[in-house]
């Protein structure tokens, strides 16, 4: 039997070589972090479920690629981690030819991992 291709390579397959190459390393890093991570496409993007719940989404715009904890308090938790990159409430922007550091996103997954084991499971 072959596997059909995740939603996230339809939507790598759209992207310039070096939004694709980035995200694709971050595809991995995550998958390799939470192998029972399941993908999919949420809010328009390549996201990862752990346990039904969103885990974090990641996206490209025109000038950058992102991670999308989707949570105010793992960014605000690293603060000091996140000072060379641009940031809002729920996302970090980084240049697709410099990508996370693998490290950073293991923060990043850790912390947004505690987060969920820590809420009440979906009803």
């Amino acid at each position: 039997m072959i596997d059909a291709p995740s939603p996230i390579d339809g939507y790598l397959d759209t992207l310039p070589s070096d939004k694709r190459r980035t995200l694709q390393h971050l595809r991995a890093t995550v998958s390799e972090l939470v192998p029972e991570v399941t993908e999919g496409i949420s809010y328009q993007l390549p996201a990862f479920r752990w346990q039904g719940r969103l885990l974090v989404c990641f996206g490209a715009a025109k000038h950058h690629c992102a991670l999308y904890p989707m949570s105010r308090a793992v960014i605000k938790s690293l603060a000091d981690d996140l000072a060379g990159y641009s940031t809002s409430e729920g996302t970090i922007r980084f240049p697709p030819d410099e990508p996370l550091p693998e490290e950073l996103v293991e923060k990043v997954i850790t912390l947004r991992l505690a987060e969920l084991a820590d809420k009440k499971p979906k009803s």
